[in-house]
């Protein structure tokens, strides 16, 4: 017998040599002709023939019904849109002209329209349930922030119920195929014309399947509340406030689906000494007086290694800035930052009286000028 599913590829009218709008008379007499040529008994041994009296008798049983005649139409009109890409009223093509790779298929969807399954009736299995994607968040110290770290987390997510394994049911008892889809986990409801609706059944609500018997743990959802504890890599050079995705560690997937992702929002305590600012860290220094005047050298701390040495010329001013190349924080690339050094120039608060003397005789060889005489000269040439 014809599958309706199969109609769209084939041309009956053209099978019988008869126009789209001929009457039920020329159809019958044109079958009748085809028939005889064609019939086995006439033709013995001829395979071409037999083949063809086989296409023009499925050409007739459709064409002669009136009702399979207006079904075998509506989706032949279907199927040309399809092959010119959903054309639009103007003739132009339509959204979907020349995307093979929509999420849909001809047999799929005459088949719903048509009461078939699709695919030529064949039932899909019950699809799984991706994990739930989970949200946490970090406290780390600004030494693990530049330098990486693992940390132990402990994680609270919905998993499969370890009582009835995700299936449920109550121990001892199995879900069942749900009646409604047959198992499909979709429903297909009539939208008028020829198009049908394709939605999650609302008896299993897409599971494609009933559990009679709940199980007390998880009262037939197949989940449960759980606990478990993941050793998760924090990556070198992680920011204040930066989002972390771990794809693959968040919730369990039940029915061969994927697992969620966990987002770990990251917080880092901030240092007693040490800044950031991108890939470099950041120190300021004190310096003294003399050091600043004379020049000098000095030792500057380093984060996770030996003192650094830095030559500071004589006359620096406060706030001037010196970089330690390689001294700063990680980068992606697992290379290292530089080391921002800021030197700031200490005023002596507490003089004693051999420092009181040489300030004393500094003033006196400095002599009258000050470095605020610019400023008048500057605002009365202004």
């Amino acid at each position: 017998m014809s599958n309706p599913s199969d109609w769209a590829s084939k041309d009956f009218y053209k099978t019988l040599g008869v126009s789209k709008d001929a009457s039920t008379d020329e159809i019958k007499k044109s079958y009748r002709r085809l028939a005889r040529e064609n019939h086995p008994d006439s033709n013995p041994g001829n395979k071409a023939a037999e083949e063809r009296f086989k296409e023009v008798s499925e050409a007739y049983a459709v064409l002669s019904s009136a009702e399979k005649r207006k079904q075998y139409d509506e989706q032949r009109t279907l199927f040309g849109q399809f092959k010119g890409g959903f054309g639009t009223p103007g003739g132009g093509p339509g959204p979907w002209a020349g995307n093979s790779s929509a999420d849909f298929d001809l047999s799929d969807l005459l088949g719903g329209i048509f009461g078939g399954g699709g695919r030529g009736g064949r039932r899909r299995p019950p699809q799984g349930r991706r994990g739930d994607d989970i949200e946490t968040e970090a406290t780390i110290t600004f030494q693990q922030a530049v330098e990486g770290a693992t940390l132990p987390l402990r994680m609270t997510s919905d998993e499969a119920c370890p009582t009835c394994h995700g299936t449920g049911a109550k121990p001892g008892t199995v879900p069942k195929v749900c009646t409604k889809c047959q198992g499909s986990g979709m429903q297909t409801s009539a939208s008028g014309g020829v198009f049908a609706m394709t939605e999650p059944c609302s008896q299993c609500r897409g599971r494609g399947l009933v559990v009679e018997h709940e199980c007390t743990t998880c009262r037939g959802t197949g989940r449960a509340p759980s606990s478990r504890t993941l050793q998760v890599r924090v990556p070198a050079g992680v920011k204040d406030g930066q989002k972390i995705r771990l794809k693959g560690k968040g919730g369990r997937g039940e029915g061969g689906a994927p697992d969620g992702d966990l987002f770990l929002l990251v917080h880092v305590e901030p240092h007693t000494m040490f800044g950031r600012k991108g890939d470099h860290l950041t120190i300021t220094v004190p310096v003294a007086f003399d050091e600043a005047a004379l020049g000098a050298q000095i030792s500057v701390p380093t984060l996770d290694g030996p003192p650094v040495r830095l030559k500071v010329p004589a006359g620096t001013p406060s706030g001037r800035t010196f970089r330690a190349k390689g001294k700063g924080a990680t980068t992606k690339t697992g290379t290292r930052g530089d080391l921002l050094v800021t030197v700031e120039v200490q005023v002596p608060t507490d003089l004693d009286d051999a420092q009181r003397a040489a300030v004393e005789a500094l003033r006196q060889a400095r002599g009258a000028a000050t470095p605020r005489d610019g400023l008048f000269e500057e605002v009365g040439s202004a």
